[in-house]
């Protein structure tokens, strides 16, 4: 991948979650009571970076068998609450290991 097309899925991806969490304060001048309203908010952000992102993920390598072991080695440890850091860094290092072998 070129390095102007990462830097713009980054540039993308933050101005999307940003104008997600920046709209409603601008449209409601009051604070919002409705709890679902404001859980609906909360999560947004969330739910549309991982909509963007995944995706990537499976195009991310050459071989379709490795992104998926990385994604599921990212997946467990995200689950096992293991930091951001250690996330990425073990999906990543899954995904190498399964193309090293041939998978």
């Amino acid at each position: 991948m070129k390095t102007s097309y990462i830097l713009l899925c980054i540039a993308v991806m933050a101005s999307v979650t940003y104008l997600i969490r920046v709209i409603p304060m601008v449209l409601f001048r009051k604070k919002i009571e409705n709890k679902f309203i404001q859980s609906f908010l909360y999560y947004v952000p969330y739910a549309v970076l991982a909509a963007m992102t995944f995706p990537a993920v499976f195009s991310s390598t050459a071989s379709t068998v490795s992104a998926v072991g990385g994604c599921t080695v990212a997946l467990l440890l995200a689950y096992c609450r293991r930091s951001l850091l250690t996330v990425a860094l073990g999906g990543a290092a899954g995904a190498f290991i399964l193309s090293v072998i041939g998978l």
